[in-house]
């Protein structure tokens, strides 16, 4: 008998870096159809941020394999130039944005994008979670 395949959703994050500080509140959403990972990332950068990115601007960074209620498989870009002022463009969505320290994450952090930061500071490629046997927490606990 087959296997069955998964029914993944896609997600794709923006993990921006400035000076030792990482932004939160990152940008983030579904990829949709007929649009390429880069595309779908670009789009949502500027619709929640209000910035432009190139296609020569993105690089994957990380990539997540959630088990929830359902699978997901989250895409982590970062960006190391942009054009625009970052704000606000969603706020009935987003409460804001904020530059805070990479080395002082806040324990009230969604526990998955706390677990994709912490394995993207330390340089880790690929993560898991809420699998019954992943890590807990990122590489900080592993």
């Amino acid at each position: 008998m087959p296997r069955k395949r998964p029914d993944i959703q896609v997600d794709l994050h923006l993990v921006l870096l400035r000076g030792g500080k990482v932004l939160l509140g990152k940008p983030a959403g579904h990829l949709e159809a007929d649009e390429t990972v880069v595309d779908g990332i670009r789009r949502e950068a500027r619709e929640e941020t209000g910035i432009g990115l190139s296609h020569d601007d993105v690089e994957l960074v990380y990539v997540m394999h959630f088990r929830g209620e359902s699978d997901r498989l989250g895409l982590f870009f970062t960006a190391t130039h942009w054009t625009g002022e970052i704000q606000n463009s969603e706020p009935l969505k987003c409460a804001g944005w904020e530059w805070i320290d990479e080395s002082n994450l806040p324990m009230s952090l969604v526990p998955y994008a706390r677990h994709a930061l912490t394995d993207i500071l330390c340089g880790r490629r690929l993560g898991l979670f809420g699998w019954p046997d992943a890590p807990v927490g990122g590489a900080a606990s592993t």
